[in-house]
């Protein structure tokens, strides 16, 4: 049997991640290269590409983690790992890989593939030097008008649980006012 036929046996024949019936093809996971079925998914096209194109990454379609995390098949789980560290902006996928168990090769693993991800990620960075995570709070270092919303956001206003702009490094989003708005991360510094 080839890789494809094993992992159909082992998938059904639906895609390891998100459980599409159509267009699944092998996908090695990195920094593997062997084409061994226990380094390989079966995933389909909308995965890969989400997968492949960081930038492409849509948050809804990966809700079906809450499910494939689970899976007792190593290479499923660094897959799903690596994706719920990517979302890490959503709450609900912060809280599934806080609850998220993997022995510790399997955690090597998953870790070892996102490191060159990591060194191509955007940086964002406080107006003191420090790195800004999503999820931290921040207060504001001078007064801010809000366009469109009526209301300058005062300095010294602490911002909550921050998300980050994932393509833009000056830009996070927070809540002021209970209004979402969008700050660049110059008029900001790190809380504790």
């Amino acid at each position: 049997m080839n890789t494809e036929d094993v992992l159909r046996a082992r998938s059904g024949s639906k895609c390891e991640l998100c459980s599409a019936s159509e267009g699944q093809a092998v996908y090695q996971a990195p920094p593997r290269d062997d084409g061994a079925p226990d380094t390989c998914v079966l995933i389909c096209a909308t995965c890969r590409d989400q997968i492949e194109n960081p930038d492409k990454t849509g948050a809804h379609h990966w809700r079906c983690l809450m499910e494939s995390a689970w899976s007792q098949t190593p290479v499923v789980q660094v897959m799903a790992w690596r994706m719920l560290n990517r979302l890490g902006d959503e709450s609900w996928a912060r809280d599934l890989l806080d609850t998220l168990y993997l022995d510790d090769e399997t955690l090597a693993w998953a870790k070892t593939g996102e490191a060159s991800n990591a060194e191509d990620a955007v940086k964002h960075i406080d107006a003191n030097g420090a790195m800004l995570a999503a999820g931290d709070s921040v207060t504001l270092i001078k007064d801010l008008s809000v366009k469109g919303a009526g209301f300058t956001a005062k300095r010294g206003t602490a911002v909550r649980n921050i998300s980050l702009v994932t393509d833009n490094p000056k830009h996070i989003e927070g809540r002021v006012n209970g209004q979402q708005i969008v700050i660049l991360t110059e008029f900001v510094k790190k809380s504790n």
